[in-house]
């Protein structure tokens, strides 16, 4: 039961846009992480058919309580795999089915005209479009080591660094065992596509963290000077939250929220190997937190990535997705205003980053405008990062201070950023960071593809 459980979980981390299916797969624990990852694969593949199955079949109306996740598993391992060697009650639900599976399976042959199992996929089925273009991105955890080390360690596994990218055009062209040091962002490796580093020491000790250039840039360009009390609120699976305590140096105190149990224990195993210090986890609605609690009275920042449709996300497993319908579309914006509004409303407050891995303009200009609307002369958009080459939509005067990223021009993952600052008396300079990513001069004296100057710091050594 533990693998079709185990599975389920990953194919439900998928769909919310969690992470890729390595990541999640290896954040499991389950022991036998090949023998899950070609279980999620697998069943990935054949997806559109086992929805069609269970339709047909009418299994999810006939079992209630049985998760959509887990019924695909079950169906997948009962009908194409191996057959169930495991499974519990479960296992026991499915078979009393099998029949009536078995039978529409056939109906489905039929109506297609073919005779094997296989015929039954689309024809070459690829990945989305996108995947194979999306280097491997790879962030320095900064708390155990340096950009130094790890690029002294990858020279010694056979890799060649070719120095800092000079353009994307650079990253673009990588291949074979070559890196670089990313060109926009200071502590970001890239390795070509498909590179794999879930195996790699410096991965399994937290010395990297495998995240996506875009994934990178709201923890980036809130910066939050070091001692700051800082709120993740949406915090799962924690890449963003292990950023902050980075750019923070573990020095002052991260609140991080999300509503489920299990995510939020993945995510504390994984901010204790990247050695994540002085965080608290909370398990519960950031709607429900209050601003006016004397615990949250020094908040400076908040980082907010809400759920959304995750339209922006690049699959490395071939997969089929439907378009958000409209009506889903409002009802996630409709959340989306009111978490930011909420976000907002914490008196302390001098920046926030309002993130989401969307390309629907619904989700994204609209709500920051919505938003800013509702809140007069409070607080502002800034123009972060202005050497990024894409902005936001114009939806309204100043959404071009927005950012935009995409697999075509950015080689990222879909993703919008809006950073906001409180207006008027009070309001706080932002910090050396930010401010480095607001100034398009930062970084202009270093020589285009060289390597930066090093610096040696007192880190553990990873030999």
């Amino acid at each position: 039961m533990a693998l079709y459980s185990a599975a389920a979980a990953v194919l439900e981390g998928l769909e919310r846009g969690d992470g890729g299916i390595k990541t999640l797969v290896y954040n499991s624990r389950f022991p036998h992480v090949r023998q899950l990852y070609a279980l999620v694969s697998e069943t990935l593949r054949y997806s559109p058919v086992l929805e069609k199955l269970l339709a047909g079949a009418a299994l999810l109306r006939a079992e209630k309580k049985l998760p959509p996740q887990l019924a695909k598993v079950l169906v997948y391992d009962l009908l194409f795999g191996k057959g169930l060697k495991c499974g519990g009650r479960w296992k026991a639900l499915a078979r009393r089915h099998r029949a009536r599976l078995e039978a529409e399976l056939a109906r489905l042959k039929v109506q297609q005209k073919v005779s094997r199992n296989e015929d039954l996929l689309a024809p070459a089925r690829a990945a989305s479009p996108g995947a194979s273009q999306v280097p491997r991105y790879v962030r320095v955890n900064t708390l155990k080591t340096c950009v130094d080390d790890v690029i002294d360690f990858f020279k010694r596994q056979g890799y060649s660094y070719l120095g800092k990218a000079a353009s994307v055009e650079e990253l673009r062209a990588l291949s074979g065992k070559k890196f670089l040091l990313d060109l926009h962002l200071p502590e970001l490796l890239v390795f070509p596509p498909q590179t794999d580093f879930h195996d790699s020491l410096l991965y399994t000790s937290g010395h990297i963290i495998l995240q996506d250039k875009a994934s990178c840039l709201p923890a980036f360009l809130l910066g939050p000077a070091a001692g700051s009390h800082v709120i993740d609120a949406c915090a799962a699976p924690g890449n963003k939250t292990s950023h902050l305590a980075a750019i923070l140096k573990n020095k002052g105190q991260i609140f991080a929220f999300d509503v489920d149990t299990k995510r939020l224990a993945t995510m504390n195993t994984m901010l204790t190997r990247a050695g994540v210090t002085g965080f608290q986890l909370a398990q519960q609605d950031f709607l429900t937190v209050d601003p006016g609690d004397p615990k949250y009275s020094k908040v400076t920042h908040i980082l907010l990535d809400p759920s959304c449709s995750g339209s922006g996300m690049v699959n490395r497993v071939p997969r089929e997705e439907a378009a958000p319908s409209a009506e889903r579309l409002q009802a996630l914006a409709g959340f989306q205003r009111k978490v930011l509004s909420h976000a907002l409303s914490f008196p302390a407050l001098r920046r926030l980053v309002y993130s989401t891995c969307s390309l629907h303009r619904e989700e994204n200009e609209d709500v920051v405008r919505a938003v800013l609307q509702e809140r007069g002369s409070a607080f502002r958009l800034v123009n972060a990062f202005p050497s990024w080459p894409c902005r936001g939509l114009a939806a309204f005067p100043g959404a071009e201070s927005c950012l935009r990223a995409s697999p075509a021009d950015t080689l990222t993952h879909g993703f919008f950023v809006a950073v906001l600052e409180r207006h008027g008396e009070g309001a706080a300079a932002p910090s050396s960071l930010s401010a480095a990513a607001e100034n398009p001069q930062h970084g202009e004296g270093m020589k285009a593809g060289a390597a930066p100057k090093k610096k040696r710091r007192k880190k553990q050594r990873v030999k």
